[in-house]
């Protein structure tokens, strides 16, 4: 009785896993080039029309032309977009890290709210030993 492997040496598994993993690449570049086409600012609705089709119907030349004409560009782009990323997560954690209120500070403004009438005495010398503490 013969089996699979019989009929799938070895050489032809590892010749498929290559051309497995290529298959990959050339997805990721598709997807890659696409992303950044539909991405830009700087081009017109028909030179993104134009690159599309002409990575659609000669999908590695396409891509490939793509990278070398605009991989400069490309890459700036990458940049431009990790920095709006850092500098929105930058934002957000000084946002939440709630900058200046930091002890005395925070009983300068419970005095105010004292001053003002809107907290008792008892209110302001609770959170005075809350930041204290």
């Amino acid at each position: 009785m013969r089996t699979a492997a019989d009929d799938y040496p070895l050489l032809d598994l590892m010749w498929t896993f290559v051309l497995f993993f290529a298959l990959m690449v050339y997805f990721w570049l598709v997807v890659t080039v696409f992303g950044d086409l539909f991405r830009r600012h700087d081009t017109s609705g028909w030179a993104k029309t134009a690159w599309a089709v002409f990575v659609l119907v000669v999908p590695l030349i396409g891509s490939l032309t793509y990278l070398i004409t605009q991989g400069r560009a490309m890459a700036d782009r990458n940049v431009q977009q990790a920095d709006r990323a850092r500098q929105g997560t930058d934002a957000y954690i000084r946002s939440v890290a709630a900058p200046g209120l930091h002890g005395i500070d925070e009983i300068a403004r419970a005095k105010g709210l004292l001053d003002e009438g809107a907290i008792s005495q008892e209110e302001f010398e609770q959170l005075k030993r809350r930041v204290l503490v």
